[in-house]
């Protein structure tokens, strides 16, 4: 009987039908046509039609995305004619939590979403340049500029943290702690921020500095569908640092530092014939039961220094499946890349290694003596002799450094629904990320003549990562009385993260015909005069289990209430501490549906939000909480030299994480017809228990210092979204977004009744001159403060002048540390982004402001190149200019600090859409993109846009990796 039901289900009778949208009357193809209580469907195509097989009185569920959810009765057999009526877009959509979904109307957490459609447009170095400036409260910055080889520098509400990890946790479809580099711009669906602590606590120990769940574009059904999308892309140097020429150099330097030539070495560091490009291929189809989508790329990113490049390729597949009748679903992701970086040129190694000080190499053309020519007439290389000089154009060519590397990603999930609204999933994922790294020094290198007496050098490392994931859910969801609606979920976690590394070195080779390919074959394996060849190797692991739970309650759509907890064990925490709790609960009121509010038609949606949750940082090295064994030195015993072991570390068996306690406050609203829409989010948190080196107490510890919990710091601030469309026509529109945060922090202690300590120093200023720490931490104060001296002009011969503590003036003899005093401070207090949208028939423009405010830059490069003492080096103009007057070794002090506010045209895109009257090309649009347009600011350095998310924020290096200007062709291509 059953067989010839489903016979008779399968034999029902043809309906066909056309889908238009509500407003325009045009097809709307891709709609999800299914009938109600099956799993069997299709899909509209590219005209809105669809036929497919429906039994007697079935009940078709028309649904897409952006679009109300309509049910239609299949009818007698005439054609349909179904009307789509565009959702309320911000109220509809599904936001991506931790371990689920929710429609938008019923989040009670701080939640943002970014969707593809809202991405920077033009190239992108990381994944994270797609939403950079557009979440209220994140700062993404890219601390080398365009450097194809640098990552972005991520941070959701300031610092949390001294010595544990401060970056957030990224989830990749489920997978947490995912690698952002098997991720490309056009296989990403959506980022969703979970800001506060009440939305990160589902993830626990890894939860402090929020969450950021990335969502990759998956099958769907219907006809097979093809995706094209491609870009050009040139770098031009946006500021280059203004260098003394050869005429002026001479003034300063004297004429015996005159070596004849007139040498650009900036210039010639520059790869001005730079190009990259883009390619992304990606097939999607199937049907409502089976339905896939894989891509394949290619990516050649050439950066704006000589040997700075890197290439890459790889691909994603997603299958999913259903069957047993609706019953079990299964999904898959595979993801590879593989990478060869270019690591020689756009180096960060020498100078003094401050935050954005990438480029050593154009920190020496910028000192280097413009007089020397590059080449002497043997046709060697010319070394000058100025302080810590060396020539990079030689280093490009004698040296090599190179790393090659390969990630992949696989993941499966299994979800069984036995019974509507109950779901048991298994999610399983593995994770390896490894890399070879290679250098070479040539014989005739200076390093190679300085360190190892004319030999080359040698080195390899070989680096591998695997994190192993599983995780089991159920879910149930029940509504009672229409009314009452509950979901319950509750989960176990595990998660298994190891890491091996080898590396090894020689030196002494007599030939470079080998370079680093036989590497036995450095003479410093005999030759006891050579530094004493190297061979290192280790390996850590981590374990995480997690139970977790989560309640979510809604009544009439109206009153939210959310509660979360989740107990987790560390294997990187002490015997006494392994597993803690992490609770959050969250309520939300939609004001805007009381009887009181519906004559308010200015109202559209108005919900209050409140949230407490408590999170963890797991986020340090293991083994910190237990006594390891290191080498020490080696004795002679019996004519053999033995080597010593010995304790490096106290244990300590009650280290524990860090927690972070915070409340957050928000108001969603949407007003004039859901033409003006936003939220506004206020949030205090603290974090506790922060890990930090004490000194211990001997005996009875073994050694002078303890990791251990201490210290406690605060974040307060304000997020505010406004999202606008101020016109709206048939042909043109305009929509118009704000984003803006404000945050202060404090260090609230860093003492209990054990363990003291009352500042801390950041910042260590390079040489030379032992100018000591540019930043100190106080109990009691901000973070980021510049501590130092206060300028008071300079003597009548040029010599620096500064205040006393008693209010007094003296020169840099009269003076000591206790005269310095707070100065300034490093790290923004406001950032603030706007956007613009204007769609006039098929074109489109997109224009991006955003920039940070109320905070502070050390201009090293003004500091020590701006100063005529920097002699015979080359110097920055300033030395004649603003700085003629001084005649004096540099000196930390206010005087070089500088108001680092600035406002960015970050990007600003023109695009237009064809529209083919073909079968073939669904869709063919063609852009033109720029970005870090235009800087306004009043800072004199190259940029003021630098590290802000550590704890020496706002030091502006002495390295000069090139700002770039990014300008980009795409096309987007859909057959």
């Amino acid at each position: 009987m059953m067989l010839l039901s489903l016979f008779a289900f399968s034999q029902g009778k043809p309906v066909s039908g056309k889908v238009t949208d509500a407003n325009d009357k045009t097809p709307v193809p891709g709609v999800s046509v299914q009938i109600k209580g099956t799993s069997t469907g299709t899909i509209t195509k590219a005209d809105g039609t669809f036929t497919l097989q429906a039994p007697e009185n079935a009940t078709l569920i028309f649904s897409f995305v952006g679009y109300q959810q309509q049910e239609v009765p299949a009818g007698s057999g005439a054609p349909l004619n179904v009307k789509l009526s565009a959702a309320v877009k911000s109220l509809q959509d599904i936001v991506v939590v931790g371990y689920g979904t929710q429609k938008r109307n019923e989040v009670t957490t701080s939640v943002a979403t970014v969707k593809a459609e809202n991405f920077n447009q033009g190239g992108s170095r990381s994944p994270m340049d797609l939403i950079q400036g557009k979440v209220a409260g994140l700062s993404v910055t890219r601390t080398q500029g365009n450097n194809p080889n640098s990552g972005a520098s991520i941070q959701i509400r300031g610092i949390s943290s001294i010595s544990g990890d401060r970056n957030p946790l990224i989830v990749i479809d489920g997978i947490p702690g995912g690698n952002l580099d098997l991720l490309q711009q056009d296989d990403i669906a959506t980022f969703d921020v979970l800001k506060d602590g009440s939305a990160a606590a589902i993830y626990g120990t890894r939860g402090n500095n929020g969450v950021i769940l990335i969502t990759t574009k998956k099958g769907k059904a219907g006809d097979p569908q093809y995706t094209y999308s491609t870009y050009l892309q040139r770098e031009a140097v946006a500021k280059r640092p203004s260098i003394l020429g050869a005429a002026d150099y001479i003034k300063i330097a004297g004429a015996s530092n005159n070596q004849g030539a007139d040498t650009d070495m900036y210039d010639l560091l520059l790869d001005k014939n730079n190009l990259s490009q883009y390619h992304n291929f990606a097939a999607s189809g199937g049907t409502a039961n089976s339905n896939y989508r894989a891509s394949i790329y290619y990516n050649d990113a050439n950066g704006i220094a000589q040997q700075n490049g890197r290439t890459q390729y790889g691909g994603r597949v997603n299958v999913n499946q259903t069957g047993l009748q609706g019953l079990l679903t299964m999904q898959f992701n595979l993801a590879g890349n593989f990478n060869k970086a270019n690591l020689n040129g756009g180096n960060s190694g020498g100078g003094d290694n401050k935050a954005g000080n990438a480029g050593a190499d154009f920190e020496q053309a910028v000192q280097r003596n413009p007089t020397a020519p590059i080449f002497g007439p043997d046709g060697k290389y010319i070394e000058t002799n100025g302080f810590n000089n060396y020539n990079p154009l030689a280093r490009l060519q004698q040296e090599l450094y190179e790393r090659d590397q390969k990630t992949y990603s696989g993941d499966a999930r299994l979800t069984l629904e036995p019974i509507r609204d109950l779901k048991f999933s298994a999610f399983g994922a593995i994770v390896r990320n490894e890399y070879t790294d290679r250098q070479y020094k040539s014989k005739a290198s200076r390093s190679s003549i300085q360190d190892f007496k004319g030999g080359g050098y040698a080195y390899k490392a070989n680096s591998a990562a695997m994190d192993k994931t599983f995780e089991a859910t159920v879910d149930y969801t029940k509504t009672v009385n229409s009314d009452h609606t509950f979901n319950v979920l509750g989960g176990y976690s595990y998660q298994y993260s190891t890491l091996e590394k080898y590396a090894m070195d020689n030196n002494g080779f007599l030939t470079d015909a080998f370079e680093d390919w036989n590497i036995s074959a450095g003479n410093a394996l005999n030759d006891q005069t050579l530094p004493r060849p190297k061979q290192s190797s280790n390996k850590i692991d981590n374990t995480l289990i997690a139970f977790f739970g989560r309640i979510n309650y809604n009544y009439k759509q109206k009153y939210m209430l959310q509660a979360i907890l989740r107990h987790e064990g560390s294997s990187r925490f002490g015997a006494n501490n392994k597993w803690g709790n992490f609770p959050a609960v969250s309520a939300g009121w939609v004001i805007s549906k009381e009887a009181f509010m519906q004559d308010l038609t200015v109202i559209n949606n108005l919900k209050l939000r409140a949230g407490y949750g408590i999170t963890g940082n797991q986020g340090i090295p293991s083994y910190q909480s237990l006594l390891t064994l290191g080498t020490g030195g080696a004795y002679l015993q019996y004519g053999q030299w033995i080597q010593t072991y010995g304790p490096n570390k106290n244990p300590n068996p009650d280290l524990r994480w860090e927690k972070k306690k915070e409340f957050n406050v928000g108001l969603d609203f949407s007003l004039l017809k859901n033409r003006i829409g936003g939220s506004v989010d206020v949030y205090s948190r603290k974090t506790v228990d922060l890990l930090f080196n004490y000194t211990a107490q001997l005996p009875s510890n073994i050694l002078d210092n303890i990791f251990t919990n201490v210290g406690a710091i605060s974040n307060n601030g304000v997020e505010v979204v406004i999202n606008t469309v101020p016109v709206k026509t048939k042909d043109f529109s305009w929509n118009s977004d704000l984003a803006f945060n404000s945050q202060r922090n404090k260090m609230v202690s860093f003492s209990n009744q054990i363990y003291k300590a009352t500042e801390q120093f950041y910042g260590d200023l390079p040489s030379p001159g032992n100018l000591g720490s540019a930043i100190r931490v106080v109990e009691g104060g901000p973070l980021g403060t510049f501590y130092g001296y206060r300028y008071a002009g300079l003597t009548s011969d040029g010599k620096w002048q500064f205040y006393k503590k008693d209010g007094s003036i003296g020169t840099t003899s009269q003076i000591n540390p206790d005269d310095k005093t707070v100065i300034g401070n490093g790290i923004p207090k406001y950032m603030a982004s706007w956007n613009n949208t204007f769609r006039y028939k098929n074109f489109d423009l997109s224009i991006f402001f955003r920039g940070k405010f109320g905070y502070d830059i050390l201009n090293l490069q003004d500091m020590y190149f701006g100063n005529k003492k920097w002699a015979p080096n080359n110097m920055l103009s300033s030395a004649i200019g603003k700085n003629a007057k001084l005649n004096d070794d540099p000196q930390f002090s206010d005087y070089y600090l500088e108001k680092g506010d600035f406002v960015k045209l970050d990007n600003i895109t023109l695009g237009y859409n064809f529209q083919l009257k073909t079968k073939y090309i669904r869709s063919l649009r063609v852009y033109a993109s720029g970005r870090n347009i235009a800087t306004i600011t009043k800072y004199s350095g190259l940029d003021p846009e630098l590290e802000d998310t550590a704890l020496d924020s706002g030091i502006d290096g002495r390295g000069f990796y090139p700002r770039t200007r990014s300008y980009t062709i795409g096309l987007n291509l859909g057959f």
